[in-house]
């Protein structure tokens, strides 16, 4: 039988870092703690060592393909696929930065839509029938914070291809460069990204349906962590909570769902649950 892989991407700190600890804890199999910078991973790996938790590592850059490749070819040739993918790699913006928006918008729908994209294109192949991928997403995600109803429509057609969606997001970048975007796409390019990531979500588990993959997306919640410049009331463990339900513990009928971080299933049209 072979041995069960898990991946969780940008995992040196913060929520995955705290993924990576409750697979340590949970997933029966090899889990793979990720980072661009080898030196702050493998710094993430030894504390976990002190906790008698056992990671691997591997270097991953999401927003460089030949990084992803190298990747999936280690773990092609080790294991011969994985049996969970968790997208948490992402970037946010402060609210006080001062770059322009049209810097802003490009950088972050290139990190939190278009690399998490090209990572899902070259590591789901190596996909094993039945795995699970866990995408974070955000309140942020939530398609009612897209102001035009026009725009809404289109993003939770079920038809939606993923051709399609991206072309949604490169308008989204040219009108923030424009100085045209807040009318129909509102001010936030993080919402933009988690927005598209959660509508990734849904195509993705329709385009997986076949290989009884389930792809879902959470929200972690709001965490005391870098990119809330430690603002938010839970702790990363409380942050994982959401994710590490979808990754371990819940039934393959959820599937193609977006998930709050206390585990309710939340309509992503919806009003805002409490």
């Amino acid at each position: 039988m072979s041995t069960k892989v898990a991946v969780v991407t940008g995992s040196n700190k913060g929520i995955g870092f705290a993924i990576v600890r409750g697979l340590c804890k949970h997933f029966k199999g090899v889990v793979y703690l990720t980072s661009r910078d080898v030196n702050r991973g493998r710094t993430a790996v030894a504390t976990l060592n002190q906790e008698d938790l056992h990671p691997n590592y591997h270097q991953l850059d999401i927003t460089d393909p030949k990084s992803i490749e190298t990747f999936r070819d280690y773990l092609k040739a080790n294991y011969g696929g994985i049996d969970l993918l968790v997208n948490n790699a992402a970037i946010a913006f402060k609210q006080n930065s001062t770059e322009p928006v049209a810097v802003q918008a490009e950088q972050t729908l290139f990190v939190n839509y278009f690399s998490v994209l090209a990572t899902c294109e070259i590591l789901f192949p190596i996909l094993r029938n039945g795995a699970r991928v866990v995408n974070i997403s955000s309140s942020a995600g939530r398609l009612n914070n897209i102001p035009s109803e026009a725009l809404r429509n289109r993003l939770k057609d079920p038809k939606l291809t993923i051709p399609e969606l991206s072309a949604l997001m490169k308008q989204y970048v040219e009108a923030a460069k424009q100085g045209t975007h807040a009318a129909e796409w509102g001010n936030s390019s993080y919402v933009v990204s988690k927005v598209g990531l959660t509508a990734l979500t849904k195509i993705q588990q329709r385009n997986l349906e076949e290989r009884d993959i389930k792809v879902n997306a959470v929200h972690p919640g709001y965490v005391d962590t870098d990119m809330t410049s430690h603002k938010g009331p839970l702790t990363i463990d409380e942050g994982a909570v959401g994710a590490l339900f979808l990754a371990l513990e819940a039934p393959d009928s959820v599937k193609g769902q977006y998930v709050w971080y206390d585990k309710r299933i939340v309509e992503w049209d919806g009003a805002n649950p409490n």
